[in-house]
Order: C-alpha cells, then sequence, then structure tokens
C-alpha cells in the first residue's frame, strides 16, 4: 500500500504525533527548525506539511511541494503561509480555531486584569523588596465597557469572561449577524463607535489587509485617554510605534500585549520597557489543554483530508465537506461537466440555485462542484475545489446565485444556469434518500438519468424506431447500455437521450449515430 508521505515542519504536542504514528495509512518525517533551503529540497516528497508559527509556508516553498494537497496549521493564525499561493495550486490550508479558543480568552483576561491592577509591576516592586501599595492603584473593571474586534470563538469566550465581570460587552466584525451577537447578550456597532465607546478594546481579528494596523493613530486618536488596548491576536493588528508614542504622552493609559509584529521582538521594540505596558511573549495557546488539543485535532484533520473523509476548518476551501454534503457536491461536479461538454461556445457566467431545505445551505459546495466539473473539460490536471472559484475567476467566470432556474417542483433541487455568446442553458438535479443523485431537467427536457460514468448524450427527432436503431449500432459493437433515460419537449418533436454506457465508443460508432437521419447531435461525456 502506498503511504500518506506527511511532513511535521514545526514541534508538536506528543498527542498529534500519536495520531499520525498509529495511522497505518502514513508515513511521517518529524523535522523541526529545517532552513528554507533544507525544505525546498524535500517539500516535493510530502502531500501533507505540518506548521506552528516557526515555519514560513511561502509561494517558493509552496510551489517546490509537487505532490503537496494539505497543509496543516496547528493554531489560528495562517500569516506564516501564503493561503493565496496554495489556493492557486490547489493546496487546502487548514488551522484549528477550536482548539486554542479557551486558552487565548483566558489569557486575554488575564493581560486585562494585569493591566488594570498593575500585578507585573508590583510583582516585580515586592521582589525587590519594596512595599508601595499607593504607588499601584488600579481600577475596576465591572461597570466598564469591553470593545472586542473580531467576534469568533475567541472573541466570544472573552465576552462570556468579561461578563462574568459585570462589564458591558460590545463588538465590532462585520462578518457577523447582529442576531449571532444579540445571542451572546453582546451589541454589534461600527468600528468608530467602538473605539470611542470602550474602556478596554481587545483583538481577536484575523490579519488580513484589511485589518492590518487597525489600531494605529487615528483609531487611537478615537478612544479614551483612560481606555487599555489588549492584543492576543496577531501582532501586524496595531501599528506599535503609534501605540507606544500614545502610551509615553498618557494619550492612552494602558495595554496588554502577548504578540508582536517580529517575533521575538528585538531589543529596541517601541513598546518593550514601558512601564505601563504588560507583556508576554506569545502565550495565549501555551496550556497543556491547548496544545493537546491543537496537535491532536491538525493530525486528524490532515489525516482526514488527506482519505477523502472530510474536511474541516480549511481556510481557503469555501466549505466543511461531510457526509451530507458530497453527494450535493458530486452531483453539481458532474452538472458542471455536462454544461462545459454541452454548451457551444466559451462560458462566462454561472447561476446557481438551491433549494428546500437542508440543501440551501449547502450552496458553496453547489457553486464550487459546478465550477470544477466544468473547469475540469479544460483545465483537467489543475482544477480541484480548493482552486476552482480563483480559476474560475482568472478565466473572467462570472457566478451568482439566481431564483426561479429550475422548472420542475422538487422539495429540495439544485439548479446551474450557465451562458455563452448568444444563448444559455439549465441543468436541475435532485438526490434521494440522501445518496442517489438524479439529473431530472436539461433545458426544457424532463428525465431521471443516474449521472455516472460514461454517458451518451443525444438529441433526436421522436420518431418510432429511433431507440432500436441506435441499441442495434451500438450492440454490433460491443458498446453495451447500462441505463437509458429519454426526455421529450412533445410527442413527435424532439427528444434528449442520457444513455449510460459500460464502454466509451469508438470514434466511427458516433460518426455512425450522427449519421442516422433522426439523430441532430450525439456526444459522450465522462461524470
Amino acid at each position: 500500500m502506498n503511504k500518506h508521505r506527511v511532513l511535521v515542519a514545526d514541534k508538536i504536542g506528543p498527542s498529534g504525533l500519536a495520531v499520525l504514528d498509529a495511522a497505518d495509512d502514513v508515513a511521517v518525517d518529524v523535522k523541526p527548525g529545517l532552513s528554507k533551503a533544507e525544505l525546498l529540497e524535500i517539500m516535493d516528497q510530502y502531500e501533507a506539511v505540518i506548521v506552528r508559527s516557526a515555519t514560513k509556508l511561502d509561494a517558493d516553498l509552496i510551489g517546490a511541494g509537487k505532490r503537496l494537497t494539505v497543509v496543516g496549521r496547528a493554531g489560528v493564525g495562517v500569516d506564516n503561509i501564503d493561503v493565496d499561493a496554495a489556493t492557486r495550486r490547489g493546496v487546502m490550508v487548514m488551522n484549528t480555531p477550536q482548539a486554542n479558543a479557551i486558552a487565548t480568552a483566558e489569557h486575554a483576561m488575564a493581560l486585562m486584569l494585569a493591566a488594570t491592577r498593575h500585578t507585573a509591576q508590583a510583582h516585580g516592586a515586592m521582589a525587590a523588596g519594596e512595599w508601595e501599595r499607593s504607588r499601584y492603584t488600579g481600577i475596576e473593571m465591572a461597570g466598564r465597557t469591553l470593545g472586542i474586534i473580531g467576534f469568533g470563538r475567541i472573541g466570544r469566550e472573552v465576552a462570556r469572561r468579561a461578563r462574568a465581570f459585570a462589564m458591558e460587552v460590545i463588538a465590532y466584525d462585520p462578518y457577523v449577524t447582529e442576531q449571532a451577537a444579540r445571542d451572546q447578550s453582546v451589541v454589534l456597532v461600527e468600528l468608530d463607535d467602538l473605539l470611542a465607546r470602550s474602556d478596554f478594546v481587545s483583538l481577536h481579528c484575523a490579519l488580513t489587509p484589511q485589518t492590518d494596523k487597525i489600531i494605529d493613530a487615528a483609531a487611537i486618536e478615537m478612544m479614551k485617554p483612560t481606555a487599555t488596548i489588549i492584543n492576543a491576536a496577531r501582532g501586524g493588528l496595531i501599528d506599535e510605534p503609534a501605540l507606544a508614542e500614545a502610551l509615553r504622552s498618557g494619550r492612552l493609559r494602558a495595554a496588554g500585549i502577548d504578540v508582536y509584529s517580529a517575533e521575538p521582538p528585538p531589543a529596541d521594540h517601541p513598546l518593550v520597557g514601558l512601564p505601563n505596558v504588560v507583556h508576554t511573549p506569545h502565550l495565549g495557546a501555551s496550556t497543556e489543554e491547548a496544545q493537546r488539543d491543537v496537535a491532536q485535532q491538525v493530525a486528524e484533520q490532515v489525516l482526514d483530508a488527506l482519505r477523502g473523509e472530510g474536511i474541516r476548518n480549511s481556510v481557503n476551501f469555501a466549505f466543511q465537506m461531510d457526509k451530507e454534503t458530497r453527494p450535493w457536491l458530486e452531483l453539481a461536479s458532474a452538472m458542471g461537466k455536462l454544461h462545459f461538454a454541452m454548451a457551444p461556445g466559451r462560458i462566462n457566467r454561472v447561476e446557481i440555485e438551491a433549494r428546500g431545505e437542508g440543501v440551501a445551505e449547502h450552496i458553496r459546495a453547489v457553486a464550487t462542484g459546478v465550477l470544477m466539473g466544468l473547469l475540469s473539460g479544460f483545465l483537467p490536471e489543475s482544477v480541484n475545489l480548493v482552486n476552482a472559484p480563483a480559476l474560475a475567476a482568472e478565466h473572467g467566470i462570472a457566478v451568482s446565485q439566481s431564483e426561479g432556474i429550475g422548472a420542475l417542483d422538487y422539495p429540495n433541487m439544485i439548479s446551474c444556469r450557465v451562458f455563452w455568446k448568444d444563448g444559455n442553458r439549465a441543468i436541475s438535479g435532485v438526490v434521494f434518500s440522501g445518496t442517489e443523485a438524479r439529473i431530472v431537467q436539461v433545458s426544457r427536457y424532463h428525465l431521471d438519468a443516474k449521472p455516472a460514468g460514461i454517458v451518451l448524450l443525444m438529441l433526436n427527432n421522436d420518431t418510432p424506431g429511433v431507440i432500436g436503431q441506435v441499441g442495434t449500432l451500438l450492440g454490433e459493437h460491443k458498446v453495451n447500455i447500462a441505463e437509458w433515460r429519454l426526455g421529450r419537449d412533445e410527442a413527435g418533436g424532439q427528444a434528449l437521450s442520457f444513455i449510460n454506457l459500460d464502454t466509451w465508443p469508438p470514434d466511427d460508432v458516433l460518426a455512425e449515430l450522427r449519421s442516422l437521419p433522426a439523430v441532430d447531435k450525439a456526444m459522450v461525456v465522462e461524470l
């Protein structure tokens, strides 16, 4: 049995290594601390790479991974991974957002308490033999406002703990609904409002081009001079020189900092050494429980992805892959292949519809599947579920959701209409009993066809004897028919035949089919 090869490029907990070692279908190399040059020499050997934050997987390294399909990040932040390069190559990037949520939330609260009550400074003074109670008078957190920037898993855990301290909690997150915030007894506000109202601002968002230095000099000017900033997320979220200047001048009261734009921070870092800053060396996820859970989770996720058993927590994969999603995804991919085979010109637009309870939630999987199937017609070696949306955009294919594409009335159905110059076509499908996929509509033709294997598509006049002529011709050439489904627009009009075959018919057989008087078109596609 060929084993999946996995490189563990950073130190992870023994629980994760135990999961990998127990897998009979995996060969694991644990090689932390390699240089970029050393990694470049060996990257082409591995299907998966697991890292923490030390190894920087840039475009060069990802490009060198000719067999690479999965990158697992043992932790939340993926700023040490070139996600765009991975996406273009079709490499899945996974993180482990659940595993360290509690640890990071607790550490954010610890920083908040330490900055509020001068804990570190008072400890240092006592250790030096001093006793100056009045010098370290703090403030109470009860009754004050905490503004959380980024209301994901960690932000919500911080909110729960802050409410236990009788704090008012507001949050800014453009990707969270007001209902989701209300469920946590938190009010969503705009960023400017949050900065102006908050006594404490705690950062819990990802580092992206949109959030880079989200706390800069202009943001600090909006804040109360008595405010405290807490950052246990990513150093790049703060303009560190601007924050240092505000803390030195008294424009802000204090800060609790666990992360830095460069780690470890240089000796002349502007924040290091300021008396009103509490520092820790990136300890947010540094608990025994979090280290155990993050290592185990990333190992399990990588194994599931390599085995095709499921996809979880991928930052560049538009949906979670599970047993409920897979049948709809496979149906959508088959629909995309049909569209490509039948389109008379270049497809420039795709409209997607998912109707029915339990289906609409799979709209992203459906859209991705359609695009992958469509693009596989001319990019068979380079398209997969990770890069299909990006490749579609590169090739000028617009994608949108729409309604009313399918003409049939099923309780659960997906439909896709593609457009080319001067024309369009719609295809609809359903999944019966959670596993049985069927094509039920192609243009104006209604049928019940199995979208799998080798399919002969035939457009013919609805006249007597056509089925017999086609069956005889295929039989003479030893091409067996597995299933024949037919839809017609009206009696005596045109009919669309969807014929599942056991083998691919030779070109001369297709030529003979097309020469039959009743046959207008005939083509073969493998779904």
